[in-house]
């Protein structure tokens, strides 16, 4: 086994990036079917987005429906969605920091 200066072993070294490679990738799998809510008019419109970041249903609630006011009723929807989304991103990023050990490591979303 080659060794570096200071004792760095990079056999032992390549075994735990691989070990750290396939946790990334089994917390991945886990959180394409992690699914998070948003909401935005107290409640009213509810997205649900997985943490893959994939829309996975929108809910409205009837009294938001207001056929006067087609725009209120998607600023609530794209307000709930990117509420989702943002959750979803705090889930992925607290989740691969357990394995990563706080590291900034890029991972696909």
């Amino acid at each position: 086994m080659p060794r570096f200066p200071g004792g760095l072993d990079m056999q032992r070294l390549m075994k735990e990036a691989q070990k750290i490679q396939a946790e990334i990738k089994r917390v991945e799998e886990e959180l394409a079917n992690t699914e998070v809510e948003g909401t935005a008019g107290g409640g009213m419109v509810k997205a649900t987005v997985s943490c893959g970041l994939e829309v996975r249903a929108i809910e409205i609630a009837p009294e938001v429906v207001d056929p006067d006011d087609i725009e209120m009723l998607q600023d609530l929807i794209v307000a709930a969605v990117n509420a989702a989304i943002a959750n979803a991103r705090q889930v992925s990023e607290q989740e691969m920091a357990k394995v990563t050990g706080g590291l900034n490591m890029p991972f696909k979303w």
